[in-house]
C-alpha cells in the first residue's frame, strides 16, 4: 500500500516483471533474470482488490538479451471496465544452468 490507500507502484512494477520473466521463460526454455528497467509510467490507479492484467510483447532480442514491453490494465474487482495502470519495459538476460548468461536462440533472434 502506498501511504494514500492504493496499490504501490513498486509493487505494479513487480507484478510486470514477473509477467515478463514469465514470457521470456516460456519461449527460451532458460532461467531470466532483470538486467534493466526503463520508461515506466503510471497512468491510473489501482486499489486493494482490484484485478491486475499483464501483458507483454519481445521489442528486441539480443545475443544474450531480450526486451519486453509491458502493460498493466487494472479492473475494479465489482466492475468490468479495464484502464492502464502501469507500463513499462524490461531487459532481462537469459543464463545457463551455471547462471552464466547464455546465447538466445537464433531462432528467436530472427523473430
Amino acid at each position: 500500500l502506498n501511504p494514500y490507500g492504493g496499490v504501490f507502484g513498486g509493487g505494479l512494477m513487480c507484478q510486470l516483471a514477473l509477467g515478463a520473466s514469465s514470457l521470456v521463460t516460456r519461449m527460451t526454455g532458460l532461467k531470466a533474470v532483470v538486467v534493466g528497467a526503463t520508461d515506466f509510467a503510471f497512468p491510473g490507479a489501482m486499489q486493494v482488490g482490484d484485478e491486475l492484467n499483464v501483458f507483454a510483447h519481445v521489442t528486441r532480442t539480443g545475443r544474450t538479451s531480450i526486451t519486453v514491453r509491458t502493460r498493466g490494465l487494472g479492473r475494479p474487482r465489482a466492475g468490468n471496465d479495464h484502464a492502464e495502470v502501469a507500463n513499462g519495459t524490461f531487459v532481462f538476460v537469459v543464463l545457463d544452468a551455471e547462471d552464466k548468461p547464455c546465447p538466445v536462440a537464433a531462432e528467436l533472434r530472427s523473430a
